[in-house]
């Protein structure tokens, strides 16, 4: 293990005890893709599983501009200010030819990151689909295990990939700006019906005539979208906001609030963690495959062999892939 890491258990139970430096270095590791860091991480959340501790995980995702950062802080002091824990992972653009990322959110949201019951990591989402880390699963349950009561999951962007996101949280939040009737248009469809709340933000000012005919537009919408049988009849459904003045944020909490109860005590809430805890499991299987495919030598030099191959016409690419998934079925079964 990094000698700069306490010994996992004392890490495990500074977790636990709430302690923020602690938490901080612990996805510090998880987000390591060091073979050592890695066993040493998934050591760490064995140890954490089985707590009993969870989160309301929420996800967030909007159109660029849209002031998601503006909304998550005034959203999480409000959350704050009624006694409650809240962790933001807030997932940024990296760059596809460095790997950089600007992991700005600290910087926009100065009042949050400062607030004592408030935790913030930025993390760059590695050109993974949807925009979210591939540790963001492991992030989550980290700071479950932490003790606090809201997860705010922040994603780059709106597209049809964001559904990644929908599927790690107990609800999905999409945020838009007022806009005309074209931007309806511009949303794709398999985003809305995975919506379980739409907030029209910035509807103050100005704006606020346009922000309320956009949230009719949305509503109308809405009602035309299939209704999920783990919805009540009245979701999903659209409300306006306004970050600025905090208009609308404590009856758009009430009606998170009221939808995750209603999941809980219609056996919803369960079925839906337990799908979430095995769709984890494969991704998670499958990117260990990927990664046998690029990282095993001997994986990687049959690969180059039938790579040739192929090119050469001298074996068809799905042969070739075939007898590639049997290499590797049978590598399983020896282990």
């Amino acid at each position: 293990m990094n000698a700069r890491l306490p010994d996992l258990e004392t890490l495990a139970d500074r977790i636990t005890a709430g302690e923020r430096r602690a938490l901080a270095r612990a996805i510090t590791l998880i987000e390591s893709t060091r073979p050592a860091d890695r066993a040493t991480a998934t050591a760490l959340l064995q140890r954490l599983a089985g707590g009993g501790r969870q989160a309301l995980r929420i996800g967030l995702s909007g159109t660029p501009g849209v002031g998601k950062s503006t909304f998550i802080e005034a959203f999480g002091m409000m959350l704050i200010e009624a006694g409650l824990k809240v962790a933001v992972l807030a997932v940024d653009p990296s760059s596809a030819r460095t790997g950089g990322s600007i992991l700005g959110d600290k910087t926009r949201m100065e009042r949050l990151s400062r607030a004592p019951g408030a935790f913030i990591r930025p993390s760059p989402s590695l050109s993974h689909l949807g925009g979210v880390s591939r540790r963001t699963r492991e992030a989550v349950a980290l700071v479950e295990a932490a003790g606090f009561d809201v997860v705010l999951i922040e994603t780059v962007g709106v597209g049809q990939s964001e559904t990644m996101v929908a599927e790690m949280s107990d609800l999905f939040i999409l945020l838009l700006a007022p806009a005309g009737g074209d931007e309806l248009q511009g949303v794709k469809r398999g985003i809305m019906e995975t919506a379980d709340v739409i907030l029209i933000n910035k509807a103050d000012g100005d704006l606020k005539p346009t922000a309320t005919r956009t949230c009719a537009d949305y509503a109308g919408a809405l009602r035309l979208l299939r209704k999920r049988p783990e919805d009540p009849e009245d979701f999903p459904k659209a409300l306006m906001v306004s970050a600025v003045t905090g208009t609308g944020l404590p009856e758009a909490w009430s009606e998170m609030q009221a939808l995750a109860s209603w999941r809980k005590e219609n056996s919803h809430w369960d079925r839906r963690r337990a799908d979430q805890a095995r769709g984890w499991f494969e991704t998670e299987v499958r990117a260990g495959l990927l990664a046998r495919l690029t990282e095993d030598q001997a994986t990687r030099a049959a690969m180059d062999r039938l790579s040739d191959a192929v090119a050469g016409g001298e074996l068809s690419a799905s042969q070739a892939a075939a007898d590639i998934l049997d290499s590797l079925g049978a590598g399983i079964s020896d282990g």
